[in-house]
């Protein structure tokens, strides 16, 4: 029978126990015996965005996860993802803004980049060959880690549309949307993880996944089938999964069935929430209609269309039209370290939830200026307690860079939404 379990969390250490708790508890069986095995845990880094816009993997839960991974005693961890072409195409690494380098760093793990990887092949529809990260299929036990979110093209995007970064570049991601819903599931039938675990602590309803609004849902799923938890986060968010493409062509082809449905409706999730649908601008949902689509995407394909792309006052006017989700800020991040305005802080410890690595906080910032060595050395610079400062007591040294529009977007909503 299907394997399914939802974790009602909160802070850090109430989601490094939960998730060490419950795969002790229900999934030890499923990790392999051999210590030496190939261990991948495959995030969604689909943007620089942080996770507490609701965009990415929140480095919370990826960093409980390697924690239980080394206490079983697994030497062999890898963190992998091919992140979105256009940060690619530009030649921005996401996995260095959003600090999972550094996370690794900090426990010794590798992190890949899949755009760079040696391609496996794998069949999509119309007879087309795309090419999955070699990692993906020689890992000994594979490990998916997406974000709940929804997202203007295929309804919402949960554990089987996260498998699109297993793709190698910007060629095989394209070959994808030729039949978007279609080709996500045939990379489900031939990529298939041993384990499921969605963080859905802050997801994204709206224009989803990049332009939506970070939403405080506190929950982690965790399952062994995608189908399974992709309808249960449908259900969760109040979200008909008809209107999920990947589903919708899962029960169209016979792979969703009844006992898929039985079992979702027959579950007791303790909350349910109403996302707000992914309405796209009228260009966008004007191109962007099954009747218009495939014309949209032979010019989408072509070098003069990709070079116009590539462009700074190309991709601004794509943004403004909605027919792009990101900006493009090439400016990075200059650390100069944080530091604590004791006059403001009201010791509430709400930075000490948000910290992946658990430093300290607050007290660990009161001294010289941030520069403290003992924390210095532990600080995956995620600037994750900064952003969640209620009373914008903890100081940045430094240039922005890249987070500064982040900032403008999100940073009064995140603080708002963690108080």
């Amino acid at each position: 029978m299907f394997r399914f379990d939802a974790l009602y969390v909160d802070g850090v250490r109430e989601i490094k126990s939960g998730i060490k708790q419950l795969l002790d508890e229900k999934y030890s069986d499923v990790f392999p015996s051999d210590k030496k095995s190939k261990i991948l845990i495959k995030p969604n880094l689909n943007s620089n965005m942080n996770a507490l816009t609701g965009n990415t993997t929140d480095l919370r839960v990826v960093a409980a996860v390697i924690e239980f991974l080394q206490d079983r005693g697994y030497k062999d961890i890898t963190i992998g993802e091919g992140t979105n072409s256009g940060y690619y195409r530009s030649n921005i690494s996401v996995i260095e803004r959003l600090r999972y380098d550094e996370l690794g760093l900090y426990y010794g793990i590798m992190v890949k980049d899949f755009n760079y990887s040696d391609t496996v092949p794998v069949s999509f529809e119309r007879g087309v060959k795309a090419g999955v990260a070699k990692e993906c299929v020689e890992a000994d036990f594979l490990i998916n880690m997406p974000k709940i979110k929804t997202h203007f093209e295929a309804g919402m995007t949960v554990c089987l549309k996260n498998l699109i970064g297993c793709l190698v570049g910007q060629q095989n991601k394209k070959k994808a949307h030729g039949a978007l819903s279609d080709n996500i599931v045939n990379l489900n039938m031939a990529v298939k993880p041993h384990l499921h675990i969605v963080d859905g602590v802050i997801a994204m309803e709206g224009l989803g996944p990049t332009r939506g609004t970070p939403l405080r849902a506190g929950v982690i799923f965790v399952g062994d089938d995608p189908f399974i938890v992709d309808l249960m986060c449908a259900r969760f968010a109040s979200f008909p999964y008809q209107k999920v493409g990947p589903l919708a062509a899962a029960k169209r082809r016979g792979i969703i069935k009844d006992e898929h449905l039985q079992f979702v409706n027959d579950f007791p999730l303790e909350h349910i929430h109403r996302f707000k649908p992914p309405t796209a601008g009228p260009l966008a949902t004007f191109i962007h209609s099954p009747k218009r689509q495939k014309y949209f995407l032979a010019i989408r394909q072509t070098p003069l269309f990709n070079y116009l792309c590539s462009t700074e006052i190309g991709g601004k006017l794509l943004y403004l039209a909605g027919l792009r989700q990101d900006v493009f800020i090439r400016d990075e991040m200059q650390w100069g370290g944080l530091s604590l305005k004791k006059e403001k802080c009201t010791d509430c410890g709400i930075c000490a939830r948000y910290c992946p690595i658990e430093i300290g906080l607050p007290h660990a910032l009161d001294k010289a200026e941030g520069m403290d060595s003992e924390w210095q050395e532990r600080c995956v610079h995620c600037l994750y307690c900064f952003s969640v400062c209620p009373k914008s007591a903890i100081e940045f040294h430094g240039t922005q860079g890249f987070m500064e529009e982040q900032i403008r977007q999100y940073g009064e909503i995140i603080k708002k939404m963690v108080k």
